[in-house]
């Protein structure tokens, strides 16, 4: 059998999950919580399996009391589930170390088999919040990518981290000290720097160099 707590602050809605969980033969719901805190507590002494989790509560929301668990060392895991489906609420929500995101609008079958599969320790996402944590991935990398050099800022740069001083990187490259001027005036740009010993140091960090 797989011990359930369901917190839900909503008397119909949480009636309405310990009727549907009920009705399985390997669920059993062993207590019910109105909001956060009394879902940490109930867990603490009940000690479920899964704790089903709404978001949006009074005192402690969701997020809140699935880190409180997680941070108290209790086993059970936390499968959300809500009506709501933002980047703010998926990611605070896996942050805090839920296992799982469903969202109310489910067919009964899902949000089922996605407590069978969380409590087994698998991770279970509903495809639009499977969605938005891609296209958050995708924004944060693309937000967190290194500046884009061009290939003659890159051969100034270069000659930068080994030593040279202006004139020498304009003999070597073939170009004017103005010209070299103006390729470390855009790098400092790009790097956010201010000098060539930060430029190139942050070059580093960011694997340019």
């Amino acid at each position: 059998m797989i011990r359930i707590v369901v917190a839900d602050d909503h008397p119909i809605v949480r009636a309405g999950i310990v009727s549907l969980l009920d009705a399985a033969d390997d669920l059993e719901v062993v207590g019910e919580a109105a909001d956060g805190g009394e879902a940490v507590e109930l867990a603490a002494t009940v000690r479920p399996d899964l704790v089903l989790m709404d978001l949006r509560m009074p005192g402690l929301d969701g997020a809140a009391a699935t880190a409180r668990l997680a941070a108290e060392g209790n086993p059970a895991k936390v499968l959300v589930l809500t009506t709501y489906d933002t980047d703010e609420h998926i990611v605070s929500a896996i942050e805090a170390g839920a296992s799982g995101y469903l969202l109310k609008a489910a067919p009964q079958e899902e949000i089922l088999a996605g407590i069978r599969a969380v409590a087994a320790g698998e991770t279970v996402l509903a495809p639009s919040v499977a969605a938005q944590l891609v296209r958050r991935v995708r924004a944060d990398s693309a937000s967190t990518a290194p500046p884009a050099l061009s290939p003659r800022e890159l051969d100034v740069l270069r000659l930068v981290a080994a030593g040279s001083s202006n004139p020498d990187i304009a003999r070597t490259l073939f170009i004017g000290e103005a010209t070299v001027k103006t390729h470390l005036a855009h790098i400092f740009d790009k790097l956010g720097v201010g000098d060539r010993t930060r430029a190139v140091t942050r070059a580093m960090e960011l694997g340019i160099l």
